[in-house]
């Protein structure tokens, strides 16, 4: 486990040092609209995506360096997507991890802004990795623009605000989280795969895609958990409406073992951290 912390913490540091290097602003009119957009995306969190998509394309022989833009494309759509599930007309919330929401400090306006900014530049990151292949670079356009729009991230949250007025079916609860929250993290592992060489044809990118799927419905099952514990879903819609604790926690070993075993075919490369961090994240306790 300290091992493990010691890698996670390591490259969220390498992540966090070049994350700059990627955004700002090129006009001194344009400093508050930077600032705002900079307020969320510097703040912190587990940056478990940044980390998945540099480790995978390590584990398949890569230059982390190579992955750092594709990292940086993707925490930018997933802050942006944070931004406006904050919003007034979303969920409305005051707080994100311990400090006041975008809107709070910017206003509503500012803060869709920032959102947009964020989303927009993303794919400007991505396409501007000089250093990636032509090919590499358009196959990773296309994945985040699939994962994060409308037949993925957003159209989870979709079926999250559809769940509010009336309750999801059980599959519907589980297309939701699949889209709203697994979508992204399978985009992580994903952009390490293309990172370190390999196209979407390759048993490497498959690989990648079922260890992806299975830990981010695990990671997502073990919030539910959580959440019950601290009395956060109260009147919710969660996985624990369809299971018990008991059930849960079993559909979470379940998981963490297929995302291991996606991996372990390839007896070249040394899976330790993949498996350490599937079984981190599955026994979190924030």
């Amino acid at each position: 486990m300290n091992n493990l912390l010691a890698v996670l913490n390591s490259d969220k540091k390498i992540f966090e040092e070049a994350l700059p290097s990627f955004i700002g602003s090129e006009y001194d009119e344009l400093a508050p609209l930077f600032d705002a957009m900079n307020y969320s995306l510097g703040s912190g969190g587990k940056r478990i995506r940044p980390v998945l998509t540099m480790e995978f394309c390590r584990f398949f022989g890569g230059d982390v360096n190579d992955s750092l833009s594709l990292a940086a494309a993707l925490e930018m759509v997933h802050t942006y997507s944070l931004i406006h599930d904050d919003l007034p007309c979303m969920d409305n919330s005051d707080f994100r991890r311990g400090r006041q929401t975008n809107h709070r400090i910017y206003g509503e306006a500012n803060a869709l802004l920032a959102g947009d900014g964020l989303l927009t530049h993303a794919f400007g990151t991505v396409a501007s990795s000089e250093w990636l292949a032509e090919a590499v670079v358009i196959e990773a356009v296309a994945i985040l623009s699939k994962m994060a729009g409308p037949n993925g991230m957003v159209g989870g949250q979709f079926l999250d605000l559809l769940g509010v007025e009336t309750p999801l079916t059980e599959g519907q609860h589980l297309l939701m989280n699949s889209l709203k929250t697994g979508c992204l993290i399978r985009t992580a592992c994903l952009f390490g795969v293309l990172a370190a060489g390999y196209d979407s044809s390759s048993e490497e990118y498959e690989a990648a895609d079922r260890y992806g799927s299975a830990v981010g419905l695990a990671y997502q099952i073990r919030d539910d958990i959580l959440d019950s514990k601290e009395g956060e879903d109260e009147g919710k819609i969660t996985f624990l409406s369809f299971m018990t604790e008991e059930e849960a926690n079993e559909k979470i070993l379940s998981l963490t073992s297929e995302a291991k075993e996606a991996l372990s075919a390839f007896s070249d490369a040394d899976p330790s951290f993949l498996d350490g961090l599937a079984d981190y994240l599955a026994g979190r306790n924030t």
